[in-house]
């Protein structure tokens, strides 16, 4: 079984493929039940966030789970598999681990360094546990990936160059407002994680007063009382926004909150001398129309823009740190990879020598009925032990050897010299971990996948939410 990274993120898509890939919370059960039901994925893990959907996959032949897996993406974003092509990104086997761990040390993330990707990292891995789409090995590559985060986060500087892409969104909305948020009435709609973080960054940077509305207006009453903020009703939006100089939009609604007849009442009552009302859109479906920012007044800073600004990475020392550790961690999940390939060997071997030993004791037992009880546990003990000794180095030392670069030639010899019938999880193709282009062909009628390519050297600054 073959690991295999399909997905698109602010880096190869925009914020309109993003919003068409997106999967919301309530569906995320039933599209991991269509990837697992696929012919050539087994195990699935779903990451869908305002940055990126990235689908993690356990399969049993690299164009065939490439085929399955895009064409589950193309139905949610009811688009055929050739329009998604070009927006994908698809990482095999060593650069598919290399892949997860890199955004889970966030080196992938729009804010280098930030530490959201980790609880969204966790969240999916806790779906795809509920939806019963996490088998063993993607149960060790979620686990190891979230203690690389940690790793990431405790043992290195990056949390000084990284901050949520709520504090960094926030910063770009400072420099309409003279640099400082400081006294700027505001208003969050959401109160799920980013709408909490969202009053969480603008209370300690002195904005206010705070407003927090909701579809579930209990959600919103409750977040608000935790920051001394008021809780405004989802009705009253038009009115509510008249009153604020800035917005934080993190619902997780399919439509835009934030319509444009919606913002335009707003702006009639609103006293324009106070200056911009700039709306951050940190929602994928997006949360503010399209056009809202041709309206005069207003400033949208969304996911697209931040993508456009946020070009400065964190100090090389960090970012080099992180590195060390995930090129480390990634080594050490390939050798216990390495090794459970060939467990399967190993207990093929086993039980072909207890076959061997118990036909042979039942020959006995035909030939020498005269043979009392304890003579026979006698010479089946003995003969067991002699079995096991011969089998011990050798099992060991191909344990070993298979855990190393190309080690598993010695699991094929052993299979080979043993005759051995080992069901195989892995298909016959030699797929290497450094993908061309042009396996965008692996999707009848797509064009060329641009991005199926490992990760580079050097991380630009860019995505998770």
């Amino acid at each position: 079984m073959k690991l295999l990274v399909v997905g698109a993120s602010y880096r190869t898509a925009p914020v309109a493929t993003l919003e068409q890939l997106a999967v919301p919370p309530a569906d995320l059960t039933r599209t991991l039940d269509r990837l697992v039901a696929q012919p050539y994925v087994s195990e699935a893990v779903l990451v869908s966030t305002c940055n990126r959907v990235e689908v993690y996959a356990a399969v049993s032949g690299f164009h065939g789970g490439l085929g399955d897996i895009c064409a589950v993406l193309a139905e949610q974003a009811g688009s055929p598999p050739a329009a998604l092509a070009s927006h994908l990104y698809v990482h095999y086997d060593t650069a598919a681990v290399d892949h997860v761990f890199r955004v889970a040390s966030g080196l992938d993330s729009m804010v280098v360094g930030e530490a959201q990707i980790l609880g969204q990292l966790r969240d999916a891995y806790h779906w795809a546990t509920g939806a019963d789409s996490a088998g063993r090995l993607l149960h060790e590559l979620m686990q190891q990936a979230l203690r690389v985060g940690k790793r990431a986060h405790a043992e290195t500087g990056i949390d000084r160059a990284g901050q949520s892409v709520v504090t960094a969104a926030l910063e770009l909305a400072a420099g309409h407002l003279d640099g400082d948020l400081a006294g700027h009435p505001a208003l969050v709609i959401g109160a799920g994680a980013m709408g909490s973080l969202g009053v969480a960054t603008l209370s300690r940077q002195g904005a206010g007063p705070l407003t927090v509305t909701n579809r579930g207006a209990d959600r919103a009453v409750r977040l608000a009382e935790s920051y001394g903020a008021d809780a405004a009703p989802m009705t009253e939006l038009a009115a509510t926004l008249s009153t604020v100089d800035i917005v934080v939009a993190a619902t997780a609604s399919t439509e835009p909150v934030l319509t444009r007849a919606v913002v335009s009442a707003a702006l009639a009552e609103r006293d324009a001398s106070r200056g911009p009302l700039v709306l951050l859109d940190l929602a994928v479906p997006r949360d503010v129309e399209e056009g809202v920012a041709d309206l005069p007044g207003v400033e949208v800073i969304d996911i697209d823009r931040m993508a456009a600004l946020l070009a400065d990475g964190p100090a090389a020392a960090d970012a080099a740190a992180v590195e060390r550790i995930v090129l480390g961690e990634v080594e050490g999940f390939l050798t216990w990879l390495r090794g459970a390939d060939v467990a399967p060997t190993v207990a093929a071997l086993r039980g072909r020598a207890d076959d061997v030993v118990t036909a042979e004791l039942r020959r006995l037992a035909q030939r020498r009925p005269d043979l009392g009880d304890d003579l026979r546990a006698e010479v089946a003990r003995t003969v067991h032990r002699v079995v096991q000794r011969l089998l011990h180095q050798p099992t060991v030392k191909v344990r070993q050897l298979a855990a190393e670069p190309g080690g598993d030639q010695y699991a094929a010899l052993l299979r080979e010299l043993f005759d051995l019938q080992v069901p195989q999880t892995s298909p016959v193709d030699t797929v290497p971990d450094v993908l061309s282009p042009d396996l965008g062909a692996a999707l009848p009628g797509a064009e060329p996948v641009t991005g199926a390519d490992t990760v580079e050297p050097t991380p630009p600054a860019g995505g998770a939410r």
